[in-house]
């Protein structure tokens, strides 16, 4: 499934997920595009570096299924992600084709017969002038079908998108709704949406939907007797778009879910619900020794239980959009996201930068609009923000942002220090500090932070008064490497310098939230990043079996501290 629920009662869905025909492009000898024979099977989701002989493989494979059609109706397929190219083939007709791993995409299939077709994924996670995003990296990119795939049947007029905004009036909740319809058929349709929003029913209107393209329909439902979302009390409510033809006949549904709240920054605050709130936790890159970057639902909801334990309700995705069942977890447990767009260190100056981080942005909100426990929109991650052309791009990205949704605060994390021409740009500040670790000694933190706040305030950082929180922070530690003297690699340096760097950031005033990073240790490009040891990132509080390094009790420690000192603030 591609969440944790049925988006589904009238729709028919069928799962894709399961074992696949499978072969590389090391193995596919024919002259044709299309491989004639397949000489494995692979499970999907999954990544292929977890087949032996493929864990370090990069390059094409093709993945081939069968699936049945029905006339009269469309096949949709919706695929979670796909890394990081994906060309979809049915009955070796090429329908489909998309860009970036980490954003989900659907391609619509009208015009089948009834009875089975075949079904090829060329997937392709090279790096090359194709890609702006993909690049060799801090983190590994993997190859395969790497999220769950669906196959839904939709009438030539079926609902596309629904968008569900809380707004609170009066402390009253409202919901503002937008349900986008898309018609597959060759004539022009009129449609009703009808609204089911907890008890409520509500009338959404009427729309006439142009052949080949797609129109919405909105509404405001307002009085509605619902709980708040929040950490404290996670309440989600079911929201479904239902459509009519005729006034009568039920054609075609989508259900999602909302929690009640609203996020605002105020001065150096950031509210949700109207009240303060603290955000304490870290980066999490979705990265398993024995699953990729695809991760079941039980590893992430470990995941999830570790980060609880250790008095956290603060999840940052770096680098990329996750996957929705992870974020539904987040929306049923209570944890706070930072979600941003794929991009870390990349160039602008790449001739598809441009088009395809616009796209992967706008499918991240597009696809990610209705979770609660999405608070921050973040972009452009330690890129270029010091330069005037730079701040161009970085105002197109942070625009389109807001243009696609005004309801969260938006930041980017940057780690151009006192150099950064952007800080006006955003709702929140948030700053990639390293001090004792890449420079500066381990107390070097606070007097650092009292420095850029200072210059933040200044016409030159052009950001006073705005709150600010710590994006990255934190020291590599080598698991099971511990020494007396504490130096670096140990996992006695590592306890100090979070121990320090907590100390300092979860107890000042202008600090809105902090995010270690990172969470587990994970695999890295091999290739541009061979000088970081065991070719990982070992900046993990705990290993990348989840194994607790020294690290953990203090980061427990000091975020139990948070808490306890949030609560007695707060009476």
């Amino acid at each position: 499934m591609l969440r944790t629920f049925a988006e589904h009662e009238t729709r028919r869905v069928e799962s894709l997920d399961g074992r696949w025909d499978f072969v590389t492009a090391q193995q596919h000898a024919s002259r044709t595009r299309l491989p004639r024979r397949y000489d494995r099977t692979i499970q999907v989701p999954g990544c292929w570096e977890q087949l032996p002989g493929l864990e370090a493989y990069r390059g094409k494979a093709w993945y081939r299924t069968t699936f049945t059609a029905c006339s009269g109706l469309a096949v949709r397929l919706v695929f979670g992600g796909v890394s990081h190219t994906a060309d979809v083939f049915v009955d070796g007709r090429r329908v489909g084709h998309h860009y970036d791993a980490f954003t989900p995409f659907d391609v619509v299939v009208p015009g089948l017969s009834a009875g089975e077709h075949e079904l090829v994924v060329e997937v392709d996670n090279s790096f090359g002038p194709h890609s702006a995003l993909h690049i060799e990296n801090d983190y590994y990119t993997y190859g395969g079908i790497t999220r769950p795939v669906e196959l839904q049947l939709v009438p030539p007029v079926y609902v596309d998108k629904l968008f569900a905004l809380p707004v609170r009036k009066g402390g009253r909740w409202g919901l503002d709704v937008r349900v986008r319809l898309a018609n597959w058929g060759r004539k022009a349709a009129s449609r009703r949406v009808v609204l089911l929003v907890g008890q409520e029913v509500v009338e959404a209107g009427e729309a006439v939907v142009p052949p080949g393209a797609t129109a919405e329909v909105s509404t405001r439902v307002n009085g509605l007797d619902v709980e708040p979302w929040s950490p404290a009390n996670p309440a989600l409510y079911d929201v479904a778009a239902l459509l009519l033809v005729d006034d009568r006949e039920l054609s075609d549904d989508l259900i999602d879910r909302v929690g009640f709240r609203e996020v605002k920054v105020r001065g150096r605050k950031l509210l949700l619900n109207g009240e303060s709130i603290r955000l304490r936790g870290y980066n999490r890159h979705e990265d398993h020794p024995q699953f990729g970057c695809a991760l079941p639902a039980a590893a992430m909801t470990n995941d999830l239980e570790i980060l609880r334990d250790l008095g956290c309700n603060f999840i940052r995705t770096c680098h990329y959009p996750n996957d929705m069942r992870f974020l539904d977890l987040c929306d049923e447990l209570g944890v706070c996201v930072w979600e941003e767009s794929h991009a870390r260190d990349v160039s602008f100056a790449h001739p598809k930068f441009r088009e395809q981080i616009a796209c992967s942005t706008r499918e991240m909100i597009e696809w990610h609009y209705n979770r609660p426990s999405i608070v921050i929109w973040g972009c452009l991650n330690e890129c270029d923000s010091d330069t005037p052309a730079g701040r161009k791009v970085h105002a197109e990205v942070i625009g389109q942002i807001r243009s696609l949704d005004a309801s969260r605060p938006v930041t980017f994390a940057s780690n151009k220090g006192e150099k950064d021409l952007c800080m006006d740009l955003v709702d929140i500040v948030s700053w990639n500090r390293y001090d004792g670790w890449y420079g500066g000694a381990i107390d070097s933190s606070g007097p650092m932070l009292a420095r850029l706040l200072k210059w933040l305030g200044s016409p030159a950082g052009k950001g006073a008064g705005k709150p600010v929180l710590l994006s990255e922070f934190g020291a590599g530690a080598i698991p099971g490497y511990r020494a007396p003297h504490h130096a670096k690699w140990t996992e006695e340096y590592q306890a100090e310098v979070l121990d320090e760097m907590l100390g300092v950031y979860l107890n000042h005033p202008a600090v809105v939230g902090a995010a270690i990073w990172q969470f587990c240790d994970i695999r890295v490009s091999p290739t541009k990043w061979y000088g970081r040891p065991r070719t990982m990132n070992n900046k993990g509080t705990v290993d990348e079996n989840r194994r607790p390094k020294l690290a953990y009790a203090v980061v427990k420690r000091r975020m139990h501290e948070a808490i306890r000192r949030w609560d007695r603030k707060k009476k």
